[in-house]
């Protein structure tokens, strides 16, 4: 009885060395795209990151002390700066790995240096949605240079303000916010620990995402209602609802902002993806926990998305679509390792394809279409 209990419970993040490099992507997983470059859909992926802007060696990065990001980007004192040189990072630290053109490391290097020099802190309402998307990014292109090239004389610099720039705002969660954040916040968190080898915080993360996750999407095995979020002010069926957008009919694959807009849904199954991809990487399988969930949430909004009659009982009738190129890592994972027949996501995902680079996704078809590792 005690074997079978303890194989039913979530086993804790184990405490073994972490593998590097290690942050959402594998060497296994870059080895097998660098062997696949001129083959589809690699090869229109690695195309496209060639062609990016961030792929330049021109790129110059626009570091600032305080980054301040108000509500709807209103002001943005550096905050679309600050994105968009984190994705340049992490695209030079791909083009970098698949080409082994030194150029391409050094100019990574250069933009998290310009960054490590000057960063102090977030602020603004936006701040730890911010921190979340820049730290997800960085955290990446840091994981990869510093464990796949030899040079980088301020590695350690760039380490200490992810932890104590970004890693405490991102590790404390948003509890009360829209899910998007805390998922988000915590994609961020989980690369960061990794790139730290911060057992503590690794922790943490994988804690947090267990208990936004149902918090997220929901399964009728819940029960009546979603589940509230840890630690958070909403755990009244009123506020449950209130906080889903009023929706009051719960369906196995439907999110906390289905009824807000697909946009944002689309950020939290990416995030939830991510984590759990990264985890994974690490020895914790989480999408044995979020399998389920996942696929059930792609195939839902993936079908509204694709033209399906929105019914009447889901959100008064009318949703807000704009899934956007989100389901890529999720979609692979689910099919490819785990076998699940999901024609929806499928050809949602094949649409979108390639995913390019915006906030904290980049480069997604390149690096996990179809990939076995």
């Amino acid at each position: 009885m005690l074997v079978t209990a303890a194989l039913s419970t979530p086993q804790p993040a184990q405490a073994a060395a972490f593998k590097h490099p290690g942050v959402l992507v594998s060497r296994a997983q870059l080895d097998f795209v660098k062997a696949n470059l001129d083959n589809e859909p690699w090869k229109s992926a690695w195309e496209a990151l060639q062609r990016s802007s961030y792929a330049s060696l021109s790129y110059t990065a626009k570091p600032r002390a305080i980054v301040e990001c108000g509500m709807y980007g209103n002001p943005d004192h550096g905050c679309s700066d600050e994105r968009e040189d984190a994705n340049a990072a992490y695209t030079h630290a791909l083009r970098w790995y698949l080409t082994k053109d030194s150029r391409y490391a050094k100019k990574a290097i250069q933009i998290m240096d310009a960054w490590s020099a000057v960063i102090t802190e977030h602020t603004g309402s936006n701040a730890p949605l911010q921190t979340g998307f820049a730290g997800a990014n960085f955290s990446r292109a840091a994981e990869l240079i510093k464990h796949t090239y030899t040079g980088w004389t301020q590695a350690g610099r760039f380490a200490d303000k992810l932890r104590t720039v970004y890693l405490p705002t991102v590790i404390a969660g948003k509890p009360n916010n829209q899910g998007n954040w805390e998922l988000i916040m915590t994609d961020a968190a989980i690369g960061i620990a990794v790139h730290l080898d911060d057992r503590a915080s690794f922790d943490r993360a994988v804690t947090t995402w267990r208990g936004r996750l149902p918090a997220y999407i929901y399964l009728k095995t819940d029960g009546s209602l979603p589940k509230a979020p840890p630690n958070s002010k909403h755990d009244t069926e009123a506020e449950i609802i209130d906080y889903w957008h009023g929706q009051t009919t719960f369906v196995n694959g439907l999110a906390q902002e289905t009824c807000r807009d697909f946009g944002h849904t689309g950020w939290g199954i990416a995030a939830i993806s991510h984590v759990a991809e990264t985890a994974r990487h690490q020895g914790v399988d989480l999408y044995a926990e979020a399998k389920h969930r996942l696929r059930f949430a792609m195939e839902f909004h993936a079908r509204l998305q694709l033209g399906a009659t929105v019914p009447s009982w889901l959100c008064g009738g009318k949703v807000t679509l704009g899934l956007g190129p989100n389901l890529e890592v999720g979609y692979n994972a689910l099919h490819q390792r785990f076998g699940y027949d999901m024609p929806q996501a499928a050809k949602w995902v094949k649409q979108k394809r390639p995913v390019g680079a915006s906030r904290f996704l980049a480069w997604e078809t390149l690096t996990h279409a179809k990939n076995p590792r």
